[in-house]
């Protein structure tokens, strides 16, 4: 998201004077004299009515109007400015409609963008822009992943309670339109917790857990299982399901579901995506060991009847997790590579082992061009010593 900079070809005391005028006129209880504390008490008075321009005027009049408070706001010293950025930052999650919602998103963003970037109140301006850009739809214009939030605060790292309240309110927002992000987003989250007070995070490490399984694009999961906060909920239920879904195939979950139905729906999993889920996982770890699978191995294992073997085996080919080859003729489905459920010390050691018979393979080649190349110079000698 861009935004105009800042600027008023008027002084001070002359924008504090009309825009004092201005509300006065819209019926705000406001004095349109100046006050005699100085210009940030005559902010505190603006920004406390400032509000009221958002029921009869147009937005780009109200545009102009807040982009004269904003400039008026960011001369204000660090160490007396925090109320007052506070004061409008909470006036402008206020609108009451799309179209205002949006002038006040961009005033927001005006306002971060001109503030110092080592200004800890960029993180107050940033938490309820997030919560505008979620009352007008546009949360990608201010949000599109950890590493650029993280750029935004290079200069000022919040603190971790902060990030903590940040990342949660990002999950929030996100969580109904781009499950793959608020997932990313909650595991960050858990990332902030240390081996001291990850116990105290059990709710945020049950709603990564959740999000992450019900995001249909997020399929390598045992990385949660190394989360501290999500070590804690080992022997709870939401603990045993991820388990499950980072290494048991299919039969396991459907039993799960059998014992623990309510469980499930209670925390807003949809059964059907989960089984639609497993099958996939279940497929991509039999194709760990099984280059070659019938069809009718997979209608047992994945609960399926045969005449949808075709249909789910393109499926799962259209997800990229698994390069294969349907065999029609001869019931069968031939696997060529697939990415592993889970990547531990045996999947390291067999990369090891692969790259090492690479470096091997190589090393053949470069000596048998060698040699092939000193034949050719010793006959091209010989040839010469005759002629």
């Amino acid at each position: 998201m861009t935004s105009h900079p800042v600027f008023i070809d008027l002084s001070l005391d002359e924008q504090v004077q009309e825009l004092r005028k201005y509300f006065k006129k819209l019926g705000a209880e406001i004095s349109s004299e100046k006050s005699n504390k100085g210009v940030e008490d005559d902010l505190h008075k603006i920004i406390g009515v400032c509000d009221v321009c958002f029921k009869d005027g147009e937005p780009a009049q109200i545009d102009g109007i807040l982009n004269s408070i904003v400039s008026i706001m960011i001369t204000i010293p660090l160490d007396r400015g925090e109320n007052i950025v506070l004061a409008y930052c909470e006036k402008m999650t206020k609108a009451p409609n799309q179209p205002l919602g949006k002038v006040c998103l961009q005033s927001l963003w005006r306002l971060f963008n001109n503030l110092d970037t080592a200004s800890p109140l960029r993180y107050h301006v940033y938490y309820h822009l997030v919560q505008v850009a979620k009352q007008c739809e546009q949360v990608l214009e201010v949000f599109t992943g950890v590493d650029q939030l993280k750029t935004q605060f290079a200069n000022c790292p919040p603190s971790s309670e902060q990030m903590q309240k940040l990342y949660r309110l990002l999950h929030d927002v996100t969580k109904d339109t781009n499950l793959e992000l608020s997932s990313k987003v909650m595991i960050e989250l858990l990332g902030t917790y240390t081996a001291d007070n990850a116990c105290v995070a059990r709710e945020d490490a049950m709603k990564c857990i959740v999000t992450a399984l019900a995001d249909p694009n997020t399929f390598l999961l045992d990385p949660l299982l190394a989360l501290k906060p999500v070590r804690f909920l080992e022997g709870d239920l939401i603990h045993d399901l991820l388990s499950i879904f980072v290494s048991d195939k299919l039969p396991s979950y459907v039993q799960f579901y059998e014992d623990h139905k309510e469980f499930v729906n209670s925390q807003g999993l949809n059964h059907e995506q989960n089984m639609k889920k497993m099958r996939l996982l279940t497929f991509m770890q039999l194709a760990e060991s099984n280059p070659e699978m019938t069809f009718e191995t997979l209608t047992k294992e994945l609960q399926i009847a045969e005449d949808e073997v075709e249909p789910f085996v393109i499926q799962v080919l259209k997800t990229k997790l698994v390069r294969a080859r349907l065999d029609q003729a001869n019931r069968k489905v031939h696997i060529s590579s697939t990415m592993h459920r889970t990547f531990g010390t045996p999947q390291w050691e067999q990369l090891r082992d692969l790259l090492q018979a690479w470096k091997e393979n190589l090393s053949s080649v470069r000596e048998g061009l060698t040699n092939v190349s000193s034949a050719q110079l010793d006959l091209a000698r010989t040839q010469k010593l005759i002629h």
